[in-house]
Formats: structure tokens, C-alpha cells, sequence
């Protein structure tokens, strides 16, 4: 590695970031400090990373500049802060472009089961696959009523007692819950993650158990249908801003699938016009 390799590596994210950023939007480092009310010293030394940046500071560097929300929450990350920004509905009528494009998604992906979420695991569509699999696990009356994804796979913890797959991947959720609620500070996330926890047969090492198994939005998962345990992949796919901030940007959107492990024609026929639910996206 040559020396000019080895000090770029070496220099620290914000001050790589904060000089890309100066730079696109063409802001000399002495205009930026007349902006921020700094010096054109402190901005030198914030770029050359002799320095760490306050949290005012940052936040004035990203209204200086007029950063969009994606490209401040990397400045902000960059800068050890949370990423920050606005609730964003997924029925907000600017929005009828993404509707359309995760309707046509999820009506792609039958006959496997799936369902889109937002970052509470709040439900907002499911296609056809998924209400047959669930009405037959949960029935049909009960499944209408079903709102909540994280809701839904820790009621059904106690029928797979003894299942190690089934617990192993309850585990991973509550640790994805977990970091989410350290990263963000959400109150309402707070309160669901406190309510699962609360489900009966969940580990007290549940943590560990998590730390243990390969971070990964995809696992594996068993369920029992119709008095038969089958395995399937659970695959989750986040539909957002690319890069570091696709976990905070509005609205956070997951897509998620189940793939049976070893394909069999045992799942409910999913053609059938006469299953319906609220969420259908159809």
C-alpha cells in the first residue's frame, strides 16, 4: 500500500464526507465557515479529521449545504449521531407510484408467501400466497384481524415449543428490534419490544442465542401446516434509499418472503379468487 493509500484509509468518514460534500455543492471551506459561524481553520481541520465535529456543528454544516435527508443522516452517522427524520406514510398520496410498484411486487412473488411491512412491522399488503398459508395456520377469521407481523410469529411461539429454528429466528427478531430502538430512540418500538419479550418460552439469553446466529435479513424458519412441520427460508429485502441509511430512510419499507426449503405441493393452492383479506394487493 502506498503512502497516499495508507493515509486515505486512514482518514476518518466525516472528514472524507464533508469534503466530498463542500465540494459538490462548490462551498469554499472559508464560505462554509462564514455559514456555520466557524472559522475556516476548524473547517481544515474537521476535513483533515484533526478534529471531531459537535452534533450543532454537523447539523449546521447539513443546513449550510441543504443536504437531503438521506445525505445527512450519512454526515450524521459519520459524525457518531443518530440518523434523524421525518415519519413518512405509505397511504400518502405522492406515494401512489410506490403502491403500485409493491402491488405489482408482491403479486409477482406468489406462490410464495409474502408481505410487505413498514419499520414497526406494521402490515400494508400481502398477496394472496401469504393469506392462504396463514388461514390455514391461524384460521380464517383471526387471520382479518392480524395487523402486526411481529405480533403474528411470536403468537404463534407456543405451538413450536421445542423448536429451535422457530425460537432461533423469534431471537433474531427481537435483537433487529433491539439495535432499532438503540439506533432510533422510538417510544412505540420500545413498547413492542418489552410485549414480545414478555411471550412465553422466549430464552432469558435470547441476546446471546441472537449474537450467536449469522446477522442476516434471511434464516431459516419452521411452521407447522395442517399438522405437518415445514421448513422455509424467511427473505427479507429492504425497499429504500440505497446505502448506510436504507435502514432509517422514510418509509421504511421491508419486503418479506417465505421460500419453502425442499418445494413440495403441499401449500395452499394460492389461485383460489375466494381468499381474501383487507391487505390483499390485488
Amino acid at each position: 500500500m502506498s503512502k497516499t493509500e495508507s493515509t486515505q484509509a486512514l482518514t476518518p468518514p466525516f472528514a472524507g464526507l464533508l469534503r466530498f460534500w463542500r465540494q459538490v455543492h462548490q462551498v469554499s471551506q472559508e464560505e462554509l465557515a462564514y455559514r456555520t459561524g466557524s472559522s475556516a481553520r476548524h473547517i481544515s481541520r474537521l476535513e483533515n479529521g484533526h478534529v471531531s465535529p459537535s452534533y450543532e456543528m454537523t447539523l449546521g454544516i447539513v443546513n449550510s449545504l441543504g443536504m437531503l435527508e438521506r445525505d445527512a443522516n450519512h454526515l450524521l452517522i459519520a459524525a457518531g449521531f443518530r440518523a434523524q427524520g421525518e415519519k413518512a406514510s405509505f397511504a400518502a398520496p405522492e406515494l401512489k407510484w410506490l403502491r403500485k410498484a409493491m402491488t405489482l411486487t408482491l403479486r409477482a412473488l406468489d406462490p410464495n408467501p409474502t408481505i410487505l411491512i413498514d419499520g414497526s412491522g406494521d402490515i400494508l399488503m400481502v398477496n394472496r400466497s401469504w393469506v392462504g398459508l396463514y388461514r390455514a395456520i391461524v384460521g380464517e377469521d383471526a387471520l382479518k384481524n392480524i395487523t402486526n407481523h411481529f405480533d403474528l410469529l411470536f403468537s404463534l411461539h407456543n405451538e413450536f415449543t421445542g423448536s429451535d429454528a422457530y425460537t432461533d429466528a423469534l431471537c433474531l427478531i427481537l435483537m433487529s428490534i433491539q439495535q432499532d430502538v438503540l439506533l432510533t430512540q422510538d417510544a412505540a418500538m420500545q413498547i413492542r419490544l418489552r410485549r414480545l419479550l414478555a411471550t412465553p418460552g422466549i430464552p432469558d439469553d435470547w441476546a446471546r442465542r441472537a449474537a450467536q446466529r449469522d446477522p442476516m435479513a434471511s434464516f431459516r424458519v419452521e411452521l407447522m401446516i395442517n399438522g405437518k412441520l415445514q421448513r422455509f427460508f424467511s427473505v427479507s429485502q429492504t425497499v429504500g434509499a440505497m446505502g448506510p441509511t436504507a435502514y432509517v430512510s422514510e418509509p421504511r419499507l421491508t419486503i418479506n418472503t417465505l421460500y419453502q426449503e425442499v418445494p413440495q405441493n403441499t401449500l395452499p393452492d394460492c389461485c383460489t379468487d375466494q381468499w381474501e383479506h383487507p391487505l390483499l394487493a390485488y
